[in-house]
């Protein structure tokens, strides 16, 4: 049911969504920090606002199955692969 960013699309998708702050830990006001990927994982920072949507509220949901709140990263671990993630970010964006 999903779509997929044209190639040319995603490394900017990627650079939006990711922190480029020399502070890791900096997030700025309204958002929240998210570790991403199955196995090696990314940290995204995404506005507040997305943890309201069906979509992400699955992740979510996922998340809490295979961790419970034991967070191997110390924050929000997501489950799903780097481009899925991306992918669902962007449609949130754009919505």
């Amino acid at each position: 049911m999903g779509f997929r960013l044209p190639s040319s699309l995603i490394p900017q998708a990627k650079q939006l969504l990711r922190r480029s702050s020399g502070n890791p830990s900096a997030v700025p006001k309204g958002h929240v920090a998210v570790y991403v990927g199955e196995f090696e994982r990314k940290r995204f920072v995404i506005p507040i606002s997305y943890l309201n949507h069906f979509s992400f509220q699955q992740l979510l949901s996922r998340a809490e199955e295979e961790f419970g709140f034991d967070h191997p990263e110390g924050g929000l671990t997501i489950p799903c692969g780097e481009d899925a993630f991306v992918d669902l970010t962007s449609r949130l964006q754009s919505s």
